[in-house]
């Protein structure tokens, strides 16, 4: 009998945190708002001089760190958001303040409207045993306990009578694909083996959001691709809020609906991959996307231009919806002049793809927003989400 991961479910999408009256205020599953992070003395100084215009450098030289430099995100129910930026961006440090494993300098963490940051000690642990679960890069597995008992760890420090931590284990270890394996001891698995028993840990808590810090870092990059493979497959049942945190611009791509691209501190980019990917916001973001497969990641529906006036769907060589990666539209365009017609759910021509487009848009340069005259300085770079909370911007000389 395989699990059912119906199971795992949390509240649905959209219902944690809505108070219960006739009129719906909608709340996101997690807000960071004006987040700093300060290690050193004075810290609240420094957040002042921050605040104030100081960099990073002008901090360090009175001995102050400044790892998390005022940053604001929403994360909806469901999604996966993804933070990307190389070793010492302040990504691990922030994911840390999400579930108070680090106390912010200032700014606030809310999750289902609830503000972390007011919580007690204790309330901050009930939070993480039930609510919020962490799967870590180094997998974090007790070498005495056997792969059921390590996923059922969780469990078993939330006071679970051990009948049912131990049934709520099988069933996430059979999703996390370790049927068998239960008996079993971590050093008599594989890498790959070992984090699906982190995930599976964080999967039979049932909690609503999980936080992952480079949690396939650490992994062969064939057996990485296997646990991206894993994650996106158990996400269309179990439809959990994910933190993600990653160095690698393919895998966030691969794995995020929406991304934040930090440095030194910032958030410098929040967006979909198209976003990143088409109007990278500076050249620091852009060096990333140098390398990544636009075919693979841009749709059909990011390049498609307005079609000529008298233009036919009926004579175009292929239909497609607007997140059609743009790879599968390589043999129509090659088989006929006629642009392919991008449509929607009811067959309404929404734009086309002529095959010029889509040759320059392989081939041209994207153009950052700080090179581009006509920008403002301060862009949205993230398409508004319905019911989102703050508009998210980026300061293009951050």
């Amino acid at each position: 009998m395989r699990a059912d991961p119906a199971a795992f479910h949390g509240p649905p999408a959209g219902e944690a945190g809505r108070p219960a009256s006739t009129r719906e205020v909608y709340v996101s599953r997690l807000e960071a708002e004006d987040l700093y992070k300060v290690f050193g003395r004075r810290p609240a100084e420094a957040v002042d001089k921050l605040r104030g215009g100081a960099d990073r450098e002008e901090l360090r030289a009175d001995g102050t760190t400044a790892a998390v430099i005022d940053a604001s995100f929403t994360v909806e129910p469901g999604q996966i958001f993804v933070v990307m930026g190389l070793s010492g961006s302040g990504k691990s440090t922030l994911l840390r303040m999400l579930n108070g494993l680090l106390e912010p300098t200032a700014g606030h963490v809310r999750f289902d409207g609830q503000d972390l940051t007011q919580l007690s000690a204790r309330e901050l642990r009930e939070v993480r045993s039930k609510k919020i679960s962490m799967v870590f890069q180094h997998f974090a597995l007790f070498p005495h306990r056997s792969v059921l008992e390590n996923a059922a760890y969780g469990l078993e420090v939330q006071g679970v009578p051990r009948a049912e931590r131990d049934k709520r284990a099988h069933e996430a270890l059979e999703l996390a694909g370790l049927k068998g394996w239960e008996k079993s001891f971590p050093d008599e698995l594989s890498g790959g083996m070992q984090q699906r028993v982190g995930l599976a840990r964080a999967l039979a808590t049932d909690a609503d959001m999980l936080l992952m810090d480079e949690s396939f870092s650490a992994l062969d990059p064939l057996i990485r691709r296997d646990m991206q493979d894993q994650l996106l497959e158990l996400q269309k049942t179990l439809k959990k809020t994910i933190v993600f945190i990653t160095h690698d611009l393919n895998e966030a791509m691969r794995l995020g609906d929406r991304i934040a691209v930090m440095r030194d501190g910032r958030i410098v980019q929040i967006g979909s991959s198209e976003d990143i990917l088409v109007t990278p916001a500076n050249d620091y973001v852009a060096s990333f996307t140098q390398d990544v497969d636009r075919s693979r990641v841009l749709t059909a529906g990011a390049i498609m231009a307005a079609p000529d006036r008298g233009y036919q769907a009926a004579e175009a060589p292929a239909k497609v919806t607007e997140d059609t990666p743009i790879i599968e539209l390589f043999t129509p365009c090659s088989t006929s002049e006629i642009p392919v017609a991008v449509t929607d759910g009811d067959g309404n021509v929404l734009g086309v793809v002529p095959r010029e487009r889509l040759l320059a848009v392989l081939g041209e340069p994207m153009k950052t927003v700080e090179n581009d005259d006509a920008a403002p300085q301060d862009k949205v770079v993230a398409p508004r989400n319905e019911g989102d909370g703050p508009v998210e911007k980026v300061n293009a000389g951050a």
